[in-house]
């Protein structure tokens, strides 16, 4: 009987129940870094594949989404931005215009000291009727712009 409990006191030293208690320490960590590990590995594949719930969902708030747009005012928009674009051109011509116009002024003006007054009557008119179609022109011009506003 002594042999025995001096066996069974040199096989449970405190250094082997340590070695033991730390073995199974070792496996409870490694079990538990598994079960965490293979747990947030489920939780990214259900969060990169949505199920039909959200993806109905998705798909419905995306038409909503597009159903709000106020498409007539972007294309107002849009065509506002255009005429905007175009009108610069509009005032360089008439700049070139007014230019034209003050060069024929000038002209007539060295002119009419060599006429005499039956001709100056005449391109009097003449300025006045062209003046007066530029004027129309100008009217039409702004009530079909208008018009479409």
């Amino acid at each position: 009987m002594e042999i025995l409990q001096q066996w069974c006191k040199m096989r449970f030293s405190f250094r082997n129940a340590t070695v033991i208690v730390c073995f199974f320490n070792l496996i409870t960590v490694l079990l538990l870094l598994q079960g965490f590990l293979s747990a947030s590995s489920t939780r990214k594949l259900a969060v990169n594949q949505p199920n039909s719930v959200q993806l109905k969902y998705l798909k419905e708030s995306e038409e909503l989404r597009r159903a709000m747009e106020p498409l007539e005012l972007i294309k107002r928009v849009r065509e506002i931005q255009q005429e905007v674009y175009v009108k610069p051109e509009a005032v360089e011509q008439r700049d070139t215009k007014q230019a034209t116009a003050v060069d024929l002024i000038s002209r007539l003006n060295n002119f009419r000291s060599y006429t005499d007054s039956g001709s100056m009557k005449a391109l009097e008119e003449w300025r006045k009727r062209k003046m007066e179609r530029a004027r129309q022109r100008e009217l039409g011009k702004n009530g079909t712009a208008t018009s479409q506003a």
